[in-house]
């Protein structure tokens, strides 16, 4: 019997429902997967509260870790595996789930579980986003906003790796303390100064290179500000509410900007990028290039707390919840 996360509406963490139900044995190319630990991921509230819509009724989590124990004909896994999964499908707040094969990936030995739950989507968004949309080189200045968040604190470690200069916004001193600590070069508090003109002064007027902004509309006129002449804008999520109604006039008053919404699948699309993003990130966990901040660990039944403090700013780093 399997414990499955539930939503028949959109609406608040109140939506999220528990339901048990028996799973069939797996079907040609399916796995079914024991959950050990299930990332939490700004994605999840997006679905949960329609601004990503989903049919309903629709599992809820993209994420999780876990140990194979049954196997479909063709499906290239063997019982015992230890396996992880980043999506597409939903479904991942569950004690136990059948789904393709081709969405698991087998965790290395010497990664451990809770790494794997919580950091392999964010490891790949912070790979795609560098490397493979912004290209970020050696020497720029780039800013981050949320920078303490779970994607936020990869991205500066990760920009910091190739050699960029990096430019954090937090909201509180203790987010500071841990976007310095992931080597963040400069910390705004957007609480207390603001953004733009502070980039601006850091960079002796230039503006930054690239701008990534997983908070949306709430910082869409900062980074307009703050990103130099044919600088990129890389809007990758929506915590602050979507940004709508680009004006493209706009981008040229402010220096022939570039911006775009990426999303990760458009980027892993191909089984071969998807390896080579993940062997990627597998290998800088291994090297402590990148080091998976856990801050919040919850029961999988504390699902709905863990959104509301997420949707609240309570969170730093990464939250897994724990099966």
């Amino acid at each position: 019997m399997a414990r499955i996360a539930q939503i028949s509406q959109v609406g608040g963490p109140d939506v999220i429902r528990w339901i048990d139900v028996d799973l069939p044995a797996p079907g040609p190319g399916q796995v079914r997967y024991r959950s050990t630990a299930v990332g939490l991921n700004y994605i999840d509230t997006y679905h949960r509260s329609g601004l990503y819509p989903v049919p309903m009724p629709s599992g809820l989590g993209v994420e999780a870790a876990g140990v194979v124990e049954a196997v479909g004909d063709g499906a290239n896994f063997s019982i015992g595996d230890r396996v992880c999964t980043f999506g597409p499908s939903l479904g991942a707040y569950a004690t136990q789930r059948n789904i393709p094969g081709s969405g698991l990936f087998l965790i290395p030995d010497d990664i451990d579980d809770l790494t794997a739950a919580a950091g392999l989507l964010k490891g790949c968004t912070a790979e795609f986003l560098v490397e493979r949309c912004a290209r970020v080189q050696p020497g720029w200045d780039v800013l981050v906003h949320a920078a303490a968040g779970g994607v936020g604190l990869l991205l500066v470690q990760w920009l910091k790796h190739i050699g960029a200069r990096v430019i954090g916004t937090v909201s509180t001193p203790q987010k500071a303390q841990a976007a310095h600590a992931a080597g963040a070069d400069e910390i705004i508090l957007y609480t207390q100064e603001p953004v733009a003109s502070r980039v601006r002064a850091l960079t002796g007027g230039a503006g930054v290179r690239v701008t990534f902004d997983g908070v949306g509309a709430a910082t869409w006129e900062a980074s307009l500000d703050a990103t130099g002449r044919r600088g990129m804008i890389v809007n990758y999520g929506n915590a602050g509410g979507p940004v709508a109604g680009v004006n493209l006039g706009t981008l040229a008053q402010k220096g022939s900007l570039f911006t775009t919404r990426p999303t990760l699948f458009d980027y892993y699309a191909a089984p071969e990028e998807r390896a080579a993003g993940i062997d990627q990130v597998w290998d800088l966990f291994r090297k402590k290039v990148l080091n998976v901040t856990v801050c919040q660990t919850y029961a999988l039944k504390e699902a709905a707390q863990a959104h509301r403090d997420l949707e609240a700013g309570r969170t730093t780093g990464s939250s897994v919840l724990i099966v």
